[in-house]
């Protein structure tokens, strides 16, 4: 079976993931909305409307108005891969937003999340 480039799938499909992973875990939208605009400067207003656009994922972060400086900041594992760890900058960014969403689902203070 070939590997589906997550880069090219729409960012439609995918954000309403990233938000039920958090919801099942007592955790709402627009905790997912904040953590998002803190990493990529869109506007929670912005998201809402990528949401309804065929923006893909890849141009969803490759056209992001003002990635956080504080970014870099963010370590760990996601899917058994070290964030700060990972090659391809398009790639890295894709998983930080995976590990923030991760953090935030399992409980974390939107400040230690934030890096704050």
């Amino acid at each position: 079976m070939p590997r589906i480039d997550v880069t090219k799938m729409p960012f439609s499909s995918l954000y309403p993931l990233l938000v039920h992973k958090a919801e099942r875990k007592g955790r709402t939208r627009e905790e997912v909305d904040q953590v998002t605009a803190w990493l990529t400067g869109y506007t929670p207003s912005d998201i809402a409307h990528l949401e309804q656009s065929d923006t893909s994922y890849g141009e969803f972060f490759r056209n992001a108005p003002s990635m956080n400086p504080n970014r870099r900041l963010i370590t760990g594992r996601i899917c058994g891969v070290r964030v700060e760890e990972i090659e391809d900058p398009l790639m890295q960014e894709i998983r930080y937003l995976d590990k923030l969403v991760d953090e935030l689902a399992k409980g974390k203070s939107m400040e230690m999340i934030l890096r704050g």
